[in-house]
């Protein structure tokens, strides 16, 4: 198949919900790892098709949801700066800081610019040699290889007036940080497509192995998932723990090399805060010290703020898989797309956002 249409078929989509019906015979719960993901179930219904022995959970796969309070807190204070222009992605400027967001300071006089890449971001430090330039790198393992890739050619250019305020975190930890809980509940993955896209899923085997936990690669498609969904089952209804790719058109086993030589280079390995979740070992990246002049958070000192979350969000025990955000007591109340809590409910890939959306009686 090569046209999503195709992914898309209903025919082809009541076949394969057949098949899991035919296979399955027990309760299973299933992470979906990937924001897009969970947004791509409720849009189309997936969850509503499926027989009632599959559970699907949420996990912490979006870059917004998982950015920490502080590291909010810190791109505020730098965007408030008057000699900065602070450029990020359109879906951080509503995330909520302790008190206010990017917006926000907008509003107020800050320069805060919308860019569709971090090299737009370089392009402007060249053209404002007088003020700071700054963009705000978050995300998984998809977004690292631009957001290198600016540092690079920042440093070829001799720019002295840009710098990046990373948050860059990795999945593999997370599915570790999970399935070692004494409180998980997941007994399989959906892997995000887009992530091993570019890191391919080598990394996957030895967690599959470990914790006796079937994965399976897939894309976002209603077929996709479905297809997804269906491989993890037959290998827990066989007692298998495998990592199988169901999205050979866009993911090999080794991923993207040339994207993962560029992020070695600029990045290195080390300990992560997840907003709701806390400290993850080794889980992210952080500039190597040969970089270090192109880090915001040193450059404008602002490594020394710790905020509180909202004690009414619970979006940590959301991203992994012990609550649905309908079981949130704020959720839709307290906390909406206008007034959010906690990124899951602004960002584009967050499951409260989803299921406010999405959501059926």
């Amino acid at each position: 198949m090569k046209y999503v249409d195709e992914y898309r078929d209903a025919e082809l989509v009541r076949k394969t919900v057949a098949e899991i019906e035919h296979t399955v015979t027990r309760p299973w719960t299933i992470m979906e790892i990937c924001g897009g993901q969970t947004h791509a179930i409720m849009h189309f219904g997936i969850d509503q098709l499926l027989p009632p022995e599959i559970e699907l959970v949420h996990g912490p796969g979006c870059p917004v949801c998982v950015t920490p309070l502080e590291q909010i807190d810190k791109a505020l204070a730098i965007a408030a700066r008057p000699e900065v222009i602070f450029t990020s992605y359109g879906d951080m400027l509503r995330v909520p800081g302790s008190g206010r967001d990017l917006f926000s300071v907008r509003a107020a006089g800050g320069d805060v610019r919308v860019v569709y890449s971090p090299l737009d971001a370089v392009k402007i430090a060249q053209q404002n040699p007088d003020k700071e330039v700054v963009f705000f790198a978050i995300g998984f393992e998809t977004t690292a290889p631009a957001n290198a890739m600016s540092v690079v050619q920042a440093q070829a250019l001799g720019l002295e007036n840009f710098s990046i305020l990373v948050s860059h975190v990795c999945v593999p930890p997370a599915m570790h940080a999970i399935l070692s809980s004494p409180n998980n509940r997941v007994q399989a993955f959906l892997a995000a497509g887009h992530v091993n896209a570019v890191m391919g899923y080598w990394e996957y085997l030895p967690i599959a192995e470990l914790y006796g936990v079937p994965m399976v690669v897939t894309g976002f498609e209603p077929l996709d998932i479905l297809q997804g969904i269906l491989g993890v089952v037959r290998q827990l209804e066989n007692g298998r723990a495998e990592v199988q790719n169901a999205y050979t058109r866009a993911v090999t086993f080794e991923g993207n090399q040339p994207a993962q030589a560029v992020i070695n280079q600029v990045f290195e390995l080390c300990d992560r805060k997840w907003r709701g979740i806390g400290t993850i070992p080794a889980s992210g990246w952080c500039l190597r010290p040969e970089f270090a002049v192109f880090d915001a958070e040193c450059r404008f000192d602002v490594g020394a703020i710790r905020p509180e979350e909202s004690p009414l969000c619970i979006s940590g025990l959301i991203l992994q898989g012990l609550n649905k955000p309908d079981e949130c007591p704020a959720f839709g109340k307290e906390c909406t797309p206008e007034h959010p809590l906690g990124a899951t409910m602004v960002s584009g890939e967050g499951a409260c956002a989803a299921y406010y959306r999405y959501k059926r009686d």
